[in-house]
């Protein structure tokens, strides 16, 4: 599984782009578990955000949802805090 987050916005207006891909991970179940989470509670088009706050796109493989600061479920705040940590 393929794991994309990009997000835009913010204060700076910087572009922020990293990929986890799962396969042969030893925590790969975990990955799947919460990109099943994350992806069931987006959007299919980007919504409002707030003035500075962050916009996001994920997609994993090939399916692509939108979400945006202050309204991530916790999946999705945990999903992109790990694939921008952990991803390239």
């Amino acid at each position: 599984m393929r794991i994309h987050v990009r997000r835009t916005g913010g204060f700076a207006g910087i572009e922020r782009v990293a990929e986890v891909d799962t396969s042969g991970r030893p925590d790969a179940r975990e990955w799947h578990a919460l990109a099943e989470q994350a992806m069931g509670d987006g959007r299919d088009t980007p919504p409002v955000g707030v003035p500075d706050g962050f916009q996001y796109q994920l997609t994993v493989d090939g399916t692509t949802v939108y979400c945006a600061d202050p309204r991530l479920s916790e999946a999705q705040r945990q999903l992109i805090t790990r694939v921008l940590k952990e991803g390239s």
